[in-house]
C-alpha cells in the first residue's frame, strides 16, 4: 500500500508518496505566492494551498497504482488563522505564522491578562505568531470580518477539510493557538471567551494518527483515488518533523532548519518552563514536546543568497568560508522579529563587527553562525531545566549543508544524527497516515522501523571551545539592542 505525506509549507506544498516500508516512492513540490501586503505581515490564499494539493496529488500518483493508496496526512505550516463563513468560503487571506501585525494584542494577553492565567490555562504565554492574537486582531481591525466566521482553522486543517468534510484539528497543531489546554488536550473555554470565540466555531480534535473521515466522493474522483482514502488528523510541521526523523521518545531532540528553525525535545510527561521562553506542546505520538522555534533560518541565508549578493551558488559560497570560530562579524538573524526565547515581534537582522578587511566569506559565515547560535538561546533554556541532550537529528533545507552541520554540532557541543530521508514533515505524515490505517501499531514503531541514521557529526573540542566563547559575546548583542529595535520600527 501506499501513504501520501502532505507537508503544507510557506513557499510551497511538498507530497511524498511512501511504501508500506518506508520506501520514498516519489515526491513532488507546488509552489504558490506569499503576500506581504504590509511591512511585517505575511498572508498566503487557502485556495493556492487547495489548488497545489490537488495537482501535486495528481502528479504525485500518476506512475503508481492508485487503487493500492491507502492514507493521506499532513504535517502543515502552524499558527495561521483561516476563517470560513457560514457557507464555507475563505472570508479573507491566511495570516501566517511569522506575520508580525500583532503586537498590540500580544501585549493585551499578556500584560493585561497575564502571562500566569495564559500558561494556567494553555501551558504557553502570547507570541505574536500565535493564532489568539491573530483573532483579536480581525476582531478589532476587521469587526465585518469576524462576525461573519462560521469556522476558524489552521492551514493543514483547512487541507484536510475539503479533502473530507470533517472539521477537524490535531493536538499539536492545536497547541499552537493559544486556545488549547495543552496538559488536558481539550479546548480552553477561558480563551475561548476572551477571544470572543464559541467553542462550535473551532474543531472537533484528534491525536495526530487518528482518521478523521475519508475522501469525498467528488474529490476523489477528481484525484482518481478510491473514496475509502482515509485520512488521519496529521500534525504541525515540527511534530510531523519530529516524526519523520524519528524523534517521538522521551529526552530526544531534532533542530529543523528551515524557513524557520526550531529546537524540539520530546518528552513522555508534561513540562513548562517558569518563563514560557519554549512552547510547551502536544506532542504526534500521544505525548508532548518542549520546542524553541526561531522565525527565520534557512530564510536568513536564502535572503542573503539571493536578494543581497545574488547567487542561487550556496555550495560554492560556502566553500570560501575557512576559519571556523575565528570570524569577528555577527547576525542577528531576526529578519521578521523573533519567537523564542526573545518573543519580540521588533527584533531585526542585524549585522555587527564589520571592518575594511571583512570578506564576503566572513558575512556568509556570520549567517550561519548566527542561526546556530539562535538555536543555542533556546537550547540553553531547555538545558536550563534539567534536561540532558547527548546528540540530536537535524532537518530542513539548511541540513543539505555539510558546513552548516558541523557549525551545529559545534556551536552545542553535540552529536547531530542525518537520517537517510530529509523529507521531514512530508515522511511524517505519510507515517502517521500508515499508522492510522493500521500499518504500524503505533507512531514509535513506525519510526523504530523507518527512520535510518546514516551519519553522525562529531563535535570537535578546540572548535567547540572557540565557538563557546563567540556565543557568549553573540548572547550579549541582542540585550544591547532590543530597546534600539522598538525605535527604528
Amino acid at each position: 500500500m501506499y501513504y501520501i505525506g502532505v507537508d503544507l509549507g510557506t513557499s510551497a506544498v511538498k507530497l511524498l508518496l511512501m511504501e508500506a516500508d518506508g520506501t520514498i516512492a516519489n515526491v513532488v513540490s507546488k509552489e504558490y505566492p506569499l503576500y506581504f501586503p504590509h511591512p511585517g505581515w505575511s498572508e498566503q490564499k487557502p485556495e493556492d494551498w487547495w489548488n497545489a494539493v490537488k495537482e501535486g496529488i495528481k502528479e504525485l500518483t500518476a506512475d503508481v497504482d492508485k487503487t493500492k493508496v491507502a492514507g493521506i496526512s499532513f504535517g502543515g505550516q502552524m499558527h495561521g488563522l483561516v476563517i470560513l463563513d457560514e457557507k464555507d468560503q475563505v472570508i479573507r487571506p491566511a495570516i501566517l505564522w511569522n506575520d508580525g501585525r500583532t503586537g498590540k494584542e500580544t501585549d493585551y494577553l499578556n500584560q493585561v491578562i497575564g502571562k500566569d492565567k495564559l500558561s494556567a490555562y494553555t501551558a504557553n504565554i502570547a507570541f505574536a505568531g500565535f493564532t489568539a492574537p491573530k483573532i483579536l486582531w480581525v476582531k478589532n481591525n476587521e469587526p465585518e470580518n469576524f462576525a461573519r466566521i462560521k469556522k476558524i482553522m489552521l492551514p493543514k486543517d483547512y487541507i484536510a477539510y475539503m479533502l473530507t468534510g470533517s472539521f477537524c484539528t490535531d493536538v499539536s497543531d492545536a497547541s499552537g493557538m493559544l486556545l488549547f489546554d495543552v496538559k488536558n488536550k481539550c479546548w480552553s473555554k477561558e480563551m475561548l471567551d476572551i477571544c470572543g470565540v464559541a467553542e462550535d466555531q473551532v474543531a472537533k480534535i484528534y491525536e495526530s494518527y487518528e482518521v478523521v473521515g475519508t475522501l469525498k466522493e467528488d474529490v476523489a474522483a477528481e484525484l482518481g483515488l478510491l473514496n475509502s482514502v482515509k485520512v488521519a488528523a496529521g500534525a504541525g510541521d515540527n511534530a510531523a518533523a519530529a516524526v519523520g526523523t524519528g524523534t517521538v521518545g522521551d529526552g530526544m531532540c531534532n533542530i529543523s532548519l528551515g524557513t524557520s528553525g526550531t529546537i524540539f525535545v520530546s518528552s513522555d510527561k508534561f513540562g513548562v518552563d517558569q518563563n514560557n521562553a519554549l512552547h510547551s506542546f502536544a506532542h504526534a505520538n500521544g505525548k508532548y514536546h518542549l520546542m524553541g522555534c526561531m522565525l527565520s533560518a534557512a530564510s536568513c541565508n536564502k535572503w542573503w543568497m539571493e536578494d543581497i549578493i545574488g547567487t542561487t551558488d550556496f555550495a560554492g559560497e560556502q566553500e570560501k568560508i575557512e576559519k571556523l570560530g575565528e570570524n569577528n562579524v555577527f547576525f542577528l538573524p531576526y529578519l521578521m522579529g523573533e519567537r523564542s526565547p526573545h518573543n519580540n515581534p521588533d527584533a531585526r537582522g542585524t549585522f555587527i563587527g564589520m571592518t575594511m578587511d571583512t570578506t564576503r566569506a566572513d558575512m556568509t559565515q556570520a549567517v550561519l553562525e548566527g542561526v546556530a547560535f539562535a538555536i543555542r538561546d533556546s537550547f540553553e533554556v531547555a538545558k536550563s531545566l534539567g534536561i540532558r541532550i547527548e546528540r540530536t537529528k537535524i532537518c530542513g533545507g539548511g541540513a543539505k549543508s555539510p558546513l552548516w552541520k558541523k557549525i551545529m554540532a559545534n556551536v552545542l557541543g553535540i552529536k547531530v544524527d542525518v537520517i537517510k530521508s530529509e523529507e521531514g514533515p512530508g515522511l511524517g505524515g505519510a507515517m502517521l497516515a500508515a499508522v492510522a490505517c493500521g500499518e504500524y501499531a503505533s507512531v514509535e514503531e513506525a519510526a523504530a522501523k523507518i527512520v535510518e541514521v546514516v551519519d553522525t557529526i562529531e563535535p570537535d573540542p578546540e572548535l567547540t571551545a572557540k565557538y563557546e566563547e563567540k556565543y557568549r559575546k553573540f548572547a550579549k548583542i541582542y540585550p544591547a539592542l532590543k530597546d534600539v529595535y522598538s525605535e527604528i520600527i
